[in-house]
């Protein structure tokens, strides 16, 4: 058995030392470093070679790898490097790791040839002035040779390590039981549609109502699937914290069972979240733990791969035990994981680094997406873009001299385009030209200063130059799929500002190449329909599998009532708040317990709390509040005791309409005070233009599917096993709407109307 690894991997593995250094130096995109390749080959001669494939064997270890170029005429061999700015600056640990890959595939070029020696070259080429630095030096054979084979040594321990590893992980993998006694009903038609589509190579969109043990469903047969597909990694991506925490329980029970294999599961999270210090800048000057960071690495890693559970709080322990930074710790665990829990960002975001792993490294991957009904919202998120003017304004303020101009000339361009616009808000057919070449022009002026000034911005401008960047990005794939717009503010003063929005409104575009480029992609929810609302807002190819898994629930678990004699449009607001009350406090009468009372917005629910308090004292409640931290969060829901009695307000579509589980008589049921219809603005409009535009069908994209997905989460929190009990109420007239209906749960058995004596 080899174990084959990419030249790059191979030397950031053994050659990088010295401090983690982060102090930010804008390098070319992605597009610019291409380019600079580019032009780089095109000044050599006729018989340069470019992008020359090379692979050698060390023992077991196989590297292989394309080096940048080769001149047959002076026997070199190029190892290209774009960059922006002065170069002199260049870390000298950074210098280090380019000659270690030029240094290696000079010597599987020399095998290749059966060359006694070779040039080498380092090619610097700087994408603004178009120059080449080049640094050459000759290297005999058996230099290179040597140096490759230490190199080679270095990692082989490692390689041995994870060969063994990969070797016991599928082999009990095939054996692995599932860890319960029996699957839930509809659970094993999900486990088996999971494994036939990795097993198939296709993507799955699975409806499975919540309660069914849709993470262990789905989960289970992909480690199943580990060995006979040879899969890399298992990536599970969940939209929130308590997704994460619920696929980390799952592959806890599934360790815990006699039949684990031995796995290592990896818990990744936001960097502002695993900062040990959050007061020092990520450089081995200013933090303890940037400082020698590669050196300790090694020490850190080691440790890790030891550990079954990588969850924050191991990885912390590790990594402070090593005097390493916990964050980039798990940033680099990723490469050794056989399974990786994360947000959703770290795959599906324009620089995700789960999927530029992946695709650098030719992984074979298999996706779990978790409540994939979030990844359409989510995913306009991540492809769009905004500017504040205000945001500007104070940048301006504070700003070094030398940036001062081409920040005004972006204000001054701004203030022209917003200037002509009379409405608040008004929608464009393109963003204007001569405002996007002020941003490029003032992000390029930032880039040169920051150049020369690594660590002489604030904190703000430094903000507003990614923002500006990550505009700039987004309005280059402006298409039909986005909205421009401005909302302009302050309308009663004499100088008003404004807010730019470049707003991604039809994802599939940019999340269809990450389902692709995985084996298989899995997309499940309780809520995923309708079928086709998904699959063109989420970009589905044609091949995908979509399966509806039977429910293990029964209608005569829950009551499902709809209160039609109310209306919760907001004309009709303020004479709905008594009716309401009235139907809370005799639910609440009649069958005393713990209920979740959802409302389109916080002042709609505290108007509600506020009345139900002064007319029925005895009943306990509490509510959400805006800005609510996750210790406060879990303070809400620890409220919902087997032994309490009481109503929990809160905003349909947060935190606690979906991804918690309260079982039992932590929760009988729920009170529905809304069709969880989007706010009718004028961005709404817009979007509701477009969608009818590109599918035909502007209300029911842009408000009804994903109301009422809403309500169907919101309600799914009241039966979570077999035994459950509870009731939903659905309080709006809409409700009875037929084209509603059919968007309810087929289990659901919607009961008559109820009648109300209160007006």
């Amino acid at each position: 058995m080899s174990y084959s690894i990419a030249v790059r991997a191979l030397c950031e593995f053994t050659a990088k030392v010295g401090d983690l250094d982060l102090r930010f130096t804008p390098s070319p995109t992605a597009l610019e470093g291409i380019v600079g390749h580019r032009t780089v080959a095109s000044r050599r001669s006729d018989g340069y070679q470019g992008e020359v494939a090379l692979e050698g064997q060390y023992q077991t270890l196989k590297v292989k790898g394309r080096a940048d170029g080769y001149d047959p005429v002076q026997n070199c061999l190029e190892e290209v490097k774009t960059y922006r700015g002065d170069l002199s600056k260049q870390p000298t640990n950074h210098r280090q790791l380019h000659w270690a890959q030029a240094k290696v595939y000079g010597w599987l070029m020399c095998q290749k040839l059966d060359l006694a020696q070779i040039n080498l070259a380092l090619v610097y080429f700087d994408i603004v002035s178009e120059k080449e630095t080049c640094l050459v030096e000759a290297f005999s054979a058996e230099e290179l040779k040597g140096f490759f084979e230490h190199h080679c040594q270095l990692f082989l321990r490692w390689a041995e390590q994870e060969m063994a590893h990969r070797e016991a992980r599928n082999g009990a993998a095939q054996q692995l039981a599932f860890p319960h006694a029996d699957f839930r009903p509809g659970q094993r038609h999900l486990a088996e549609s999971v494994f036939k589509a990795v097993s198939t190579g296709r993507c799955l969109m699975a409806q499975a109502p919540t309660g069914i043990g849709k993470t262990v469903g789905t989960l289970f047969p992909m480690l199943k699937a580990l060995a006979p597909q040879q899969l890399d990694k298992v990536f599970f991506l969940t939209a929130k914290t308590p997704g994460r925490k619920l696929a980390l329980d799952a592959t806890q029970v599934i360790l815990d069972s006699a039949t684990a294999p031995p796995l290592r599961v990896l818990e990744m999270i936001a960097r502002d979240k695993a900062c040990e210090h959050p007061d020092k800048a990520c450089h081995g000057e200013s933090c303890p733990l940037a400082q020698g960071f590669y050196d300790r690495l090694p020490a850190a890693r080691q440790a890790a791969s030891e550990l079954s559970l990588l969850n924050q709080n191991a990885l912390r322990d590790v990594a402070l035990k090593h005097s390493v930074c916990p964050y980039y710790l798990s940033q680099e665990m990723a490469r050794w994981a056989d399974v990786v829990v994360a947000d959703y960002n770290y795959y599906f975001d324009f620089s995700a680094l789960l999927f530029g792993l992946a695709q650098a490294n030719n992984w074979k991957v298999a996706v779990l997406v978790d409540e994939a009904h979030n990844l359409v919202e989510r995913g306009r998120q991540m492809y769009s873009a905004s500017l504040d003017q205000s945001t500007l304004n104070g940048v301006r303020k504070t700003a070094p001299e030398p940036l001062k101009k081409a920040l005004q000339r972006v204000n001054r361009e701004w203030n022209a385009l917003h200037n002509l616009q009379l409405a608040p808000y008004q929608a464009y057919d393109k963003p204007p030209e001569k405002l996007l070449q002020a941003l490029s022009s003032c992000s390029a002026s930032i880039g040169d200063y920051l150049n020369d000034h690594p660590q002489g911005l604030d904190s703000a401008l430094q903000n507003f130059y990614f923002d500006m960047l990550q505009f700039c990005r987004v309005a280059e794939l402006f298409d039909e799929q986005f909205l421009f717009d401005i909302s302009k503010r302050d309308l009663d003063r004499k100088r008003n500002l404004s807010q730019l929005c470049l707003r991604n409104v039809v994802p599939a575009g940019f999340i269809r190449p990450r389902l692709t480029a995985a084996r298989s992609t899995v997309l499940f929810s309780a809520t995923l329909s309708p079928r086709h609302y998904y699959a063109d807002l989420l970009g589905t190819p044609a091949s995908t599998v979509w399966i509806d898994v039977e429910s293990p629930f029964h209608a005569d678990q829950l009551k499902v009532h709809i209160v039609s004699q109310i209306s919760t449009r907001f004309v009709h607001r303020q004479s709905s708040l008594a009716p309401i009350v009235e139907l809370i406090a005799r639910q609440f009468t009649q069958c005393p317990g713990n209920y979740l009372a959802f409302f389109s917005s916080f002042d709609y629910l505290q108007q509600v709390a506020q009345l139900l308090a002064e007319t029925h004292p005895h009943i306990n409640l509490w509510s959400q509040s805006r800005g609510m931290g996750e210790g406060q969060r879990q303070d809400f829901l620890d409220q919902f005791t087997a032994h309490s009695q009481g109503i929990g307000f809160a905003v349909l579509g947060g935190a606690f309409g979906e991804g918690i589980d309260l079982p039992g008589a932590r929760l009988i049921g729920a009170f529905i005070a809304t069709l969880g219809l989007a706010q009718l603005n004028p961005v709404n409009e817009q979007l509701k233009h477009r969608m009818a535009a590109i599918f035909g069908a502007g209300y029911d994209y842009t408000y009804l599917f994903p109301g009422v997905q809403k309500v169907v989460q919101a309600a799914g929190r009241v039966i979570r096993t077999q035994q459950d009990q509870g009731v939903v109420m659905l309080i709006d007239d809409r409700f009875g709407d037929s084209k509603v209906k059919q968007l309810l749960p087929r289990w659901w058995s919607v009961a008559p109307s109820i009648l109300l004596s209160v007006e």
